[in-house]
């Protein structure tokens, strides 16, 4: 989680905001990808993921959920449409891109699922979508579209495993991520931030046809250095994209930071408690 994220001023509301996507990514990989580790532990526990496991990770990002899981054993595909991500995740774990703790067999996919298929390769035991839901107007649809192209990838009764944020009442963050609301307002962008609903996953795992079986909360504290290292960190999350379009980035950087002050610890550091849920559901 490292270089500064770089945006330009935007000449009007309503304009893409311009990103440094190459910072973005490592941002995210140096600072935030982490704080979803527990998560994944969680989840691999539970399911005894190992050397029996074919894993398929969509939206794997930056790789560390796959890197987990292959120092398990399993066999494990990632695919996701950010190049500037997939770089750094062959990095982690091709051999051929420098990596040193993947395994053999990974194969790293920059694109859709559908991409993944290769004449003869074993169908998926275990698909997983740690990219938390429910935080973002309309990002259940994207991750339904993720699930009707990746399910006939899958065997039968395969585990499929969605992530999303907990209640907004034990999520301290969710106070951080209303500035992603009060700053896109002028624009009511479907993309900007919403709490999460009790139902998120349940309806995403109906929409795709998928049998529900079981599901659990772990709690994923954000911490972070300082405060600079949070505002870069929760930024490459993309949840203020919406709120960047509509101000800019010094906008954006000063009502993070003002909105962060009540988490800052004495020694400079910051400390938000959070819960996320996941739901394990089951292919036809």
């Amino acid at each position: 989680m490292t270089p500064t994220l770089v945006r330009q001023h935007l000449p009007h509301a309503g304009a893409a905001p311009r990103v440094d996507l190459r910072a973005r990514a490592r941002d995210w990989s140096e600072i935030q990808e982490r704080m979803l580790v527990p998560l994944y532990e969680a989840v691999y526990e539970r399911l005894d993921v190992g050397p029996a496991t074919r894993l398929l990770g969509l939206g794997c990002g930056s790789g560390l959920a796959l890197l987990m899981a292959a120092a398990r054993g399993a066999a494990v595909t990632g695919v996701d449409a950010s190049p500037e991500r997939m770089a750094l995740a062959r990095e982690r774990l091709l051999p051929e891109a420098g990596g040193t703790r993947g395994r053999a067999g990974t194969r790293l996919v920059e694109g859709s699922p559908r991409d993944t298929r290769e004449p003869g390769t074993p169908a998926y035991s275990l698909l997983t979508a740690f990219e938390p839901i429910g935080c973002l107007a309309g990002d259940s649809e994207g991750l339904g579209g993720l699930l009707t192209e990746a399910t006939p990838l899958a065997e039968r009764g395969a585990a499929v495993v969605l992530a999303g944020w907990g209640p907004p009442e034990r999520c301290a963050t969710t106070s951080v991520l209303r500035v992603a609301t009060k700053l896109a307002e002028p624009l009511r962008a479907s993309g900007s931030w919403r709490p999460a609903l009790r139902d998120d996953l349940e309806e995403v795992a109906q929409r795709a046809g998928l049998k529900p079986d079981g599901s659990g909360r772990v709690a994923c504290p954000f911490g972070y250095a300082d405060v600079d290292s949070a505002v870069r960190g929760l930024k490459s999350t993309g949840l203020f994209d919406a709120a960047m379009t509509a101000t800019d980035q010094v906008q954006v950087d000063k009502e993070l930071t003002e909105a962060l002050h009540p988490h800052q610890r004495r020694d400079g550091t910051v400390w938000m408690p959070n819960v996320f849920r996941y739901l394990i559901a089951r292919t036809p």
